[in-house]
């Protein structure tokens, strides 16, 4: 767990950098250029599109994981317009509360001791 944890704090600072040279050199305008690439149908927007269903899956994931809360909710909103930015600071918070049960980590403690209780 300690290399996972190390590998997300890592991936979240190049991302941190990267995000800061770009905006640096191109401004904050990344909607239209974003799905103005899909809309093109070539293969920078297959790649956008690409990511946004890892986006969505990511956003599910996370509002499945709370239950459908409004917390879940909105966790899965920001992991959604977050991306990776937001997904690896969660991901590296569920490490360290979930004291490395990956269990615990994917599903949420409630699943995992509902979990527990069903197969007694």
């Amino acid at each position: 767990m300690t290399a996972f944890k190390a590998f997300l704090i890592a991936a979240w600072v190049g991302l941190v950098a990267y995000t800061g040279l770009v905006i640096s050199a191109h401004g904050l305008d990344l909607l239209p250029i974003f799905f103005g690439d899909i809309v093109k149908a070539g293969w920078p927007g297959q790649f956008n599109f690409d990511f946004s269903c890892f986006l969505m899956l990511s956003g599910l994931w996370t509002a499945w994981r709370n239950s459908f809360s409004a917390l879940g909710l909105l966790l899965g909103f920001a992991a959604l317009v977050g991306g990776a930015g937001f997904l690896l600071l969660y991901l590296f918070i569920l490490t360290i509360r979930s004291r490395g049960d990956v269990p615990c980590l994917l599903l949420g403690p409630a699943r995992v001791r509902r979990s527990q209780t069903a197969t007694l």
